[in-house]
């Protein structure tokens, strides 16, 4: 059966009347067996989804197939989307606009870094320094992204996030769970947030995504992590950051001085960086892709245009085109701000369990913790990025895809899930030439 009907629907000027009535009362969670019952699940998977599947969000979510409610004047869904897994959803209402297999559980590959992130970021500051010892890069699966980190060199918090976010690096995974006490803990902590948020769908084996025995999530998890994870000021700049100087290896120079030069890496977020075949998509901010052999492609973007924000995940793209995900993903985009105001939700996305609606006014920063930087502090000074200015860090200021403007979300701020801001996303990415 159809998600209950909204009573009431946000305008983008949020008033207190509107915030009184858009109670986020979670639903029950309903889940699907845990992975656990299923050793096998991270295997390459069936061709057919599950019969019965979580109904977290909705039980036309737990349904196998596409779910949308096409009526006079919804667009048509595009047909050419083969991916086994896909979720539209309205990042600041929560509404899932469209759905197919929403909650089949597929090894989820790097998008887990989401997870990883919205979990970690909150507990190092950016600028805590961390010298690489050989036990930091123990256990790093065969043929893992790197971002190129060496051991007995020493970086920074922020250097690793963004090895992290950029470069799918495995290695700032680990020596950043290493910083955490280990990636049994870092593992335990990712599995109690995912929990918490309500992502039941989700077991974590690996931090960092590698193909793993039973390490599983669904397109409407990583839909939650991102929807959590770009919440936080440090997470969007991140997640957004184009291009940035990443620190090399200590080497002699001239007269026998060491010397430590840097080197650029790009983000392969291809809708936010762009390729040959994939230009950059208007409106895009992040978030995070992935490709391993068990999960093939997949990918969560967040992009706004016109006052709306839209997540869209994409897992396992059945085409063999060179840059698929991006495309599908574009294209169920395209179809999610047109058909936005004109459709009717299948479903929603779930706040956290512990979340409680906020007082208006309340956190007027609108950022974790009242600290205006997005709980954890941990990206930037607190400055409001501008276009096409370099920035402090050496990032490229016209490769950072989001400033504090426009955009439209629910934040989660001090365990208050806050619907009385604004997203800061901004309409610069527009206006960029493709790299």
């Amino acid at each position: 059966m159809p998600a209950p009907k909204k009573t009431a629907r946000r305008s983008l000027l949020v008033t207190s009347a509107v915030l009184s009535s858009l109670a986020l009362a979670a639903p029950v969670a309903v889940a699907a067996p845990k992975p656990s019952d299923s050793p096998s699940a991270s295997a390459s998977p069936s061709a057919t989804p599950p019969a019965s599947m979580s109904s977290v969000g909705g039980a036309r979510l737990g349904r196998p197939g596409t779910q949308v409610n096409l009526a006079s004047g919804v667009p048509v869904l595009p047909k050419d989307v083969s991916a086994r897994s896909w979720i539209v959803a309205d990042a600041e209402s929560g509404d899932v606009l469209a759905a197919h297999n929403a909650h089949w559980r597929l090894a989820p590959a790097s998008t887990l870094k989401m997870l990883f992130a919205d979990t970690l970021l909150p507990k190092f500051p950016s600028d805590t320094k961390h010298k690489v010892v050989p036990a930091d890069l123990a256990g790093i699966g065969a043929g893992s992204s790197m971002v190129g980190i060496k051991e007995e060199e020493t970086y920074t918090v922020h250097d690793l996030w963004l090895g992290v976010f950029l470069r799918s690096g495995n290695d700032a995974v680990h020596v950043l769970s290493a910083m955490n006490g280990g990636v049994e803990n870092t593992v335990k902590a990712m599995n109690e947030h995912a929990e918490e948020l309500q992502a039941l769908d989700t077991h974590v084996v690996s931090p960092d995504g590698y193909d793993a025995e039973g390490q599983v999530s669904s397109a409407y998890d990583l839909t939650l992590f991102a929807r959590s994870g770009m919440q936080k000021k440090d997470f969007r700049e991140y997640a957004s950051t184009v291009r940035a100087k990443f620190p090399g290896q200590t080497k002699k120079g001239k007269k026998g001085k060491k010397v430590r030069e840097s080197f650029e890496i790009q983000n392969t977020n291809r809708l936010l960086a762009g390729d040959s075949d994939v230009p950059v998509y208007e409106g895009i901010a992040g978030v995070k892709n992935g490709n391993t052999t068990n999960a093939g492609a997949t990918f969560t973007g967040v992009a706004e245009r016109g006052g709306k924000v839209l997540l869209v995940t994409v897992m396992n793209p059945e085409k063999p085109e060179h840059n698929e995900v991006y495309k599908e993903t574009a294209r169920l985009l395209d179809w999610g701000f047109k058909a936005a105001g004109k459709v009717q939700p299948v479903g929603e996305l779930v706040p956290p369990k512990g979340a409680a609606q906020a007082k208006p006014g309340a956190n007027p920063s609108g950022e974790a913790g009242g600290s205006g930087d997005g709980g954890s502090g941990t990206a930037g000074t607190g400055s409001k990025p501008v276009a096409s200015a370099p920035a402090a860090d050496g990032s490229s200021g016209i490769g950072t895809a989001l400033g504090i403007t426009g955009g439209v979300l629910v934040l989660l701020a001090g365990g208050a899930f806050l619907v009385n801001r604004r997203w800061p996303l901004p309409d610069l990415v527009r206006r960029r030439t493709r790299p």
